[in-house]
Parts: structure tokens; sequence; C-alpha cells
């Protein structure tokens, strides 16, 4: 097997000791109006394979409702998701920290979260094999949504397919789209598993809306979410801004997690990954970019609704 996967690489930006606020990236989507409309992730399940996870951070209390190790961090003991590298932790809470007055806020808090490491060590490396395994144990436990901030060198079939049973199964896959850009949109860098049609692949834009220069430019980008100076937990009772599209995929998994709560109960069904797809897109925003760069453009959570205003306010057409 050629390469190993690996952590897609990001920086650490600043530490913080205390936090009190809702992430600039959070408010950018727009999760907070959804918020208010009362949709905030309940009764969906996200799968995050990662470095693992500090479950007793106190703004993921309660928030994760399973957890399995697949690596050989620990004498590969399988109920130990310790997080020696913080990114698995910091990911988790973009997605899905409480809502608790304190700390910081998740796009989805209140969905639960089945931790699942496939990363190992500081580093957060690991054998392609743990990855296919974690996410064939995510579709067993059948969650909604898997989000991995993850990528490799190299395509690799058994991968692929342990994708393509998850998307099967109506579980929406969500990937980092990789930092090997070089800020020009017409040379393609690619990373797998976001380069597989089947997933949801997420380049990443700083809090102003301009292209991370380190974003991954390819045809296989879906959309892009805030992935520079991005706050959340880490292990510790501590917090961190990171940058990289590792930032941005969580945005994106969260942002799954409320779309899907709102349309099941406007449907009053269970979507298929398509129609919950085609949700997702429908709320995007294009900021201007290359396709190969932004995709879709940005998540805007209300884009919708903004159409809406927009349509409301045109003067009608006049018979000439």
């Amino acid at each position: 097997m050629q390469g190993e996967m690996r952590l897609i690489p990001y920086f650490m930006d600043e530490m913080i000791v205390d936090a009190n606020e809702i992430p600039k990236g959070v408010d950018l989507i727009q999760a907070p109006s959804m918020w208010k409309n009362g949709y905030k992730g309940k009764g969906v399940t996200i799968a995050i394979l990662d470095t693992g996870c500090d479950m007793n951070h106190p703004d993921l209390t309660g928030r994760v409702k399973g957890f399995r190790n697949f690596t050989d961090d620990d004498d590969g003991a399988e109920d130990n998701v310790t997080d020696y590298s913080g990114h698995g932790t910091h990911v988790a809470g973009t997605i899905a920290a409480n809502e608790n007055g304190d700390g910081v806020i998740g796009v989805a808090p209140m969905a639960d979260l089945l931790v699942i490491k496939v990363l190992a060590g500081s580093r957060g490396s690991g054998q392609y094999d743990w990855i296919v395994n974690g996410i064939l144990y995510a579709i067993e436990q059948k969650v909604d949504i898997i989000s991995m901030s993850l990528g490799g060198p190299s395509d690799y079939d058994p991968l692929h397919e342990a994708i393509q049973k998850a998307v099967d199964a109506n579980i929406l896959v969500v990937c980092a789209a990789g930092n090997e850009g070089d800020s020009n949109s017409g040379t393609d860098e690619f990373s797998y598993p976001a380069c597989y049609n089947e997933v949801i692949s997420v380049g990443a834009i700083d809090l102003q809306r301009k292209s991370s220069y380190f974003t991954n430019s390819n045809n296989e980008v879906d959309l892009v979410a805030p992935g520079e100076q991005i706050l959340s937990t880490i292990p510790g009772e501590k917090y961190a801004k990171l940058s990289g599209t590792s930032m941005s995929a969580p945005h994106i998994s969260g942002a799954l997690a409320l779309i899907k709560e709102f349309e099941q109960a406007s449907f009053d069904r269970k979507l298929s990954e398509c129609e919950v797809y085609a949700q997702l897109i429908k709320r995007t925003v294009p900021l201007g970019f290359p396709k190969t760069l932004e995709g879709n453009g940005l998540v805007f959570l209300t884009a919708p609704d903004l159409l809406r205003e927009h349509l409301r306010n045109q003067p009608l057409a006049q018979i000439g």
C-alpha cells in the first residue's frame, strides 16, 4: 500500500485558555438563524473519523454517544479514544459543542457524536485500512453523516468501496478537500478520499470570504466553508484557533445535521442522501471564485430565505 492516510496538515494559530463566544465561522454560515427556529441537530448522529476526542471537555459533555478506536495507540484498546493530537477534539467542537453559556458552541449543538479514532499519535497518521474499518463501523452504527478531515495521496479501492457502501446506506460523507493548494485554480491537487465523486468535498475560505491560499483546487470540490482562524475545543478544557480545510469540513457536517432535522420536519419522512445533498447545495451562495476552488460556493443556511425576500421585492414584469 502506497503512502499512509494522515491528518490534512493544519496550522495552529493561537492557543486560548478561556472562550465565551459563538465562533465566527459558525456565525458566518448562519447557523444561529437555524437555532432560532428550533433546529439544532437533535436526533442526528455524526461519526467523526479522526484522532479521537477529549470527551471530558466541558463543551462536549453529553454529546458523544459512542466511541471506538481502530488504531494501534494504547495497544489498540478499542475503548480508548484519547486524542494525542487535539485535531479530533477541535473538529468535534466545531460540529457540536454544547450550548452551555460558556466556551464555544458548535454548528449543531444538539447533534450526537460517534467518535471513531482512525489516526494515531500526535502527528495523526494511520493505515488506510483503519479508515476503511472506521467507515464500515459507522455504517453498522447507522449514523447519518460521516465527517473526515483526513487525506492520503493514493487511490485505494477498499476505501472507495466503503464510501460507496455508506452513501448507498443514505449516509452523507463529508471530506476536507486538502491543503496542498498553490493559489492557482487552474492546477489540480487531489487528496483521497475527498476527490471521490460520492463524497462532499469541502474547500476553505477565510472569515472575510476570500479563498484560502492553501485550499486544493479540482473539479470535485462541492462547496466551501470557513477554514482560517477557526476557534474550537482542544483537549484539557482549552481552546485553539486552527486553520486548514480540516476546519472547513466540520462546518458542513454540522450544517447537514441542521438541514436534515429541518427537512425531515418539513417533508415528514426521511430524505435520501441525494435529497439532503440537494438541500445543502440550495443553501450556498457563489463568492465569485473559479468553480475548481469554490464549487457551488459558501454554505449559507439562510440562502433560500434571502432568495424569497429578493423575489418578493422585485417589481412584476410589465407586459409590453
